[in-house]
């Protein structure tokens, strides 16, 4: 049988409230059933941050970095309340009930910061718990807008000009410029938004810069090409001569088609100057013969000859021309 005596123990009460979880202890049955039974007030605690989410990768101070944690406690008793803060990660800096919670170099995830707090006397204690959590993300840089600009044609061995612009991105990366060029030699501007390209000898050919921007873990590049035209080469006489006999006219029109042979991209131009004292229709006649003996007896395209008929001299005279791709034709002469 229990005896009547009062036994002296410890008694433990739980109290669910909103945001956190409440424990008091008495330490004798009389105090314990008056927690009960007379409508013993617990204390109370509610946890806040000012912010759910932080973006490690934005956060160039330290201030951006921190947390700003704020509870409200309540005593219904009117004992002091001691206050003690934990975290899964991070650093608590401060005491009481407003403290701030550092998380700069902290990687990427969810973290939690606990508050426990104590109020009552040695004799009967109650303890309340909250906490709050914290999401720390740092999602891939985004590539800036890169554009770039090619002049649309070039002069010969003159220097070359590309320009590029980068705009938006994320913030928190300092961009370093970086060009490549697929011909010439960059000359100045290396590590800007604009260089330009020595392009001596490249004449025909495309240039092709392509502009980068470094510090992202992705590709943001841009390129574009520059056609460089040929040099202007101009045509050259090969050979002139009167009205000859017929096997030298051949030699000389001989040579010529070798020279064709060599450079398949040149055109011939044959220039006939009549003589004063020609007849009607010699000169198409004599043209006609040198056309005809240059596709039919030495293989010459036809298209590769150009006919010109220039003003009357004392006597009849032919030019011969050997014109380059991309020289300036010849004309007759006066």
């Amino acid at each position: 049988m229990l005896s009547r005596q009062r036994q002296s123990f410890v008694v433990f009460s739980f109290f669910l409230v909103q945001l956190g979880i409440i424990i008091c202890s008495s330490d004798t049955f009389a105090q314990s059933a008056r927690t009960q039974t007379v409508g013993y007030a617990p204390p109370t605690l509610t946890l806040t941050a000012d912010r759910a989410v932080i973006n490690a990768c934005q956060a160039e101070t330290l201030a951006e970095s921190l947390i700003h944690l704020n509870s409200k406690a309540s005593s219904p008793g009117g004992n002091p309340i001691r206050y003690r803060w934990t975290s899964s990660g991070g650093r608590i800096d401060g005491d009481g009930p407003a403290v701030t919670w550092d998380l700069s170099g902290v990687k990427p995830g969810y973290y939690k910061a606990s508050l426990e707090i104590n109020t009552g006397s040695s004799d009967e204690a109650c303890e309340a718990f909250s906490s709050t959590t914290v999401l720390v993300i740092c999602p891939a840089p985004v590539c800036p807008n890169v554009l770039i600009s090619c002049p649309d044609r070039v002069v010969p061995n003159q220097p070359l000009t590309f320009s590029a612009t980068a705009t938006g991105g994320s913030g928190n990366v300092t961009p370093v410029y970086r060009w490549t060029v697929s011909g010439g030699r960059i000359i100045e501007g290396q590590g800007t938004t604009s260089i330009k390209v020595d392009t001596t000898g490249l004449g025909g050919q495309t240039i092709r810069a392509t502009f980068s921007v470094d510090g992202y873990p992705k590709d943001c590049s841009a390129s574009c090409g520059a056609q460089i035209q040929l040099p202007l080469v101009p045509s050259r006489k090969f050979d002139e001569f009167p009205s000859i006999a017929r096997n030298d006219e051949k030699a000389r029109l001989d040579n010529l088609a070798i020279e064709l042979k060599n450079d398949p991209t040149s055109t011939a131009y044959v220039i006939v100057y009549p003589g004063q004292s020609e007849r009607t229709g010699e000169v198409q006649k004599h043209t006609t013969q040198i056309v005809n003996y240059l596709v039919n007896y030495r293989g010459v395209d036809s298209r590769r000859i150009v006919t010109l008929t220039g003003p009357a001299r004392a006597e009849l005279l032919v030019e011969l021309w050997v014109s380059p791709q991309g020289a300036t034709p010849p004309s007759p002469t006066r």
